[in-house]
């Protein structure tokens, strides 16, 4: 497997080697010891997720907040996605910046997020899936979103907007500014520290 860190910090693009033959075809989509020398720390999983989207669906941003927020490892079983990793961490170098990576059922490509940041998926096929383990399990109260469609973000979605599918929560979700100015972002420096305690096998 080929691990590719992405230009937001703290998230990877994993690409593992597919093996095809008359029959079909066979891959490791996660090695808990691969990504364990990558990160520095286990990841403990704690939740494991599957949405089917139609074509044009655009989930997040969404991030849950600190602590423990939600590390993330997506992958998409069938159909292809663009998945964007977002930098929400004020004060971080990289902050209020994105990068994607294409995940289908071709290359297989998985993407690893850290805690605390944006993560945003939009559908490139009908019926696309998308399999997300995580860290932590889902808390309501904590789970925040930033509108995907802000555009200071300016994500490069390769569809029209008007193909764009939206849930009435991501459309209703506030701008970046709006976000720092209410204070729900996380800081760069708490998530570095979270990220130490994590490699001290501390949570």
């Amino acid at each position: 497997m080929r691990i590719r860190e992405l230009s937001v910090p703290d998230s990877y693009e994993l690409t593992p080697l597919v093996h095809r033959d008359d029959r079909g075809t066979f891959h490791e989509f996660y090695r808990f010891e691969t990504l364990e020398d990558t990160i520095g720390h286990a990841l403990d999983l704690r939740q494991g997720n599957l949405s089917t989207s139609a074509r044009g669906v655009v989930r997040g941003v969404h991030f849950a907040q600190l602590p423990p927020s939600q590390a993330k490892f997506v992958h998409a079983p069938h159909g292809a996605l663009i998945d964007f990793v977002v930098d929400l961490r004020i004060g971080s170098p990289t902050f209020g910046t994105w990068d994607s990576v294409v995940l289908d059922d071709v290359e297989r490509r998985a993407v690893y997020l850290a805690e605390g940041l944006g993560h945003v998926l939009v559908a490139l096929t009908e019926g696309a899936i998308a399999s997300y383990l995580t860290s932590a399990v889902f808390d309501r109260d904590r789970e925040k979103a930033v509108n995907p469609l802000d555009p200071d973000l300016a994500l490069e979605i390769p569809l029209r907007s008007e193909d764009l599918i939206l849930s009435p929560k991501d459309e209703a979700a506030s701008s970046l500014a709006e976000a720092v100015e209410s204070g729900i972002l996380p800081t760069w420096d708490d998530c570095r520290a979270y990220y130490a305690r994590l490699s001290s096998g501390a949570r």
